[in-house]
């Protein structure tokens, strides 16, 4: 409970400060990281990284806002100095003078469609149902739309609620049937009642599920602090894969995360041995093979509009601080 209440209070806080300012804050020294999900163990791989930047000299903190628009417009406005989330659709619309780029990508897709198989035991029985997803423009959106092509379905409504932790309730509550869930609230539903619930295979899905982006003008100004930064994201990225316990016993040691719930610091060593197995993290940070690959999914999903050919990464994405980053660390 004290837990979700600093959480809660952080995202009033903030949403408060959003209101009272228009400015830009780059001359603040901590580096604000937003998203529109909790922060919990499966954000291991992020903290550890901040707290080995603190020991060079760069301050960086991770909040929780109510959804990726939130944390867009946050970004876009300056309230906030990276997003983490996909805004491709965002860019796109902005044009290629859109001042965000992307210019890391956390981790690929991860997601589960896990259903209630007392009403779905497969995709056909989704056409002209609900499915329930994060948010507009998120990797769980593009999913669905994807699926819906791949499977020749249509869905009656996507409903948004944001938190896989909010949605894996509403799923053995039963008030939904159909959702994407990510690893840890899988593991969690599944493991209530296994007789109940199950995951509907979604194939060949490829793309990114958490991109870092951020102004191109606090990219530049801020250069050498947010080199450290990716640099002690891709030493997180490339030790969790070849030793996924590492990040429970890091936790421990840095401090990190103390009013967690036991049921989720016993799920965070199962959730990076999956996420490993997966190949969930990148160790060079995603750039140009990342890009190219979401522009595929993106546009056969309808979350870009196409061809994928025709899309210029540039227009997207900053590759500069990522590959003097990978020089450094390399």
């Amino acid at each position: 409970m004290v837990y979700l209440i600093r959480k809660i209070l952080a995202t009033v806080s903030f949403i408060i400060s959003l209101l009272a300012t228009s400015s830009l804050a780059y001359a603040d020294d901590v580096i604000t990281f937003a998203e529109a999900d909790t922060i919990t163990g499966e954000s291991l791989i992020n903290l550890i990284a901040f707290e080995r930047a603190k020991a060079r000299g760069v301050n960086a903190e991770a909040i929780s806002l109510q959804s990726d628009d939130l944390v867009f417009q946050a970004v876009l406005n300056g309230q906030v100095e990276v997003g983490v989330g996909s805004a491709y659709a965002a860019m796109q619309t902005l044009g290629a003078d859109a001042p965000v780029r992307n210019f890391y990508q956390l981790k690929k897709l991860g997601f589960l469609c896990v259903v209630n198989k007392n009403e779905i035991k497969s995709w056909k029985d989704l056409d002209g149902k609900p499915i329930t997803i994060h948010a507009r423009g998120s990797g769980t959106e593009a999913i669905s739309y994807y699926m819906e092509k791949v499977h020749d379905i249509k869905f009656s409504e996507m409903s948004f609620v944001p938190g896989s932790e909010v949605r894996g309730v509403a799923l053995m509550k039963g008030t939904i049937n159909a959702t994407f869930l990510d690893i840890t609230n899988t593991r969690l539903v599944l493991a209530s009642d296994p007789d109940k619930f199950g995951i509907l295979d979604l194939g060949d899905v490829d793309g990114s599920d958490s991109l870092l982006f951020a102004r191109s003008d606090f990219l530049k100004e801020r250069a050498g602090d947010m080199q450290i930064l990716l640099e002690e994201l891709m030493r997180s990225a490339r030790e969790i894969n070849a030793d996924p316990t590492l990040p429970a016993r890091l936790r421990e040691e840095m401090g990190l995360l103390p009013d967690l719930p036991q049921e989720l610091v016993d799920e965070i060593t199962p959730y990076f041995e999956t996420a490993v197995k997966q190949g969930m993290f990148a160790e060079d940070g995603g750039g140009l093979p990342a890009a190219l690959g979401d522009f595929d999914f993106l546009v056969a999903s309808g979350g870009l509009k196409g061809p994928a050919s025709n899309l210029n990464p540039d227009n997207f994405w900053n590759f500069e601080l990522l590959e003097k980053a990978k020089s450094a660390l390399n």
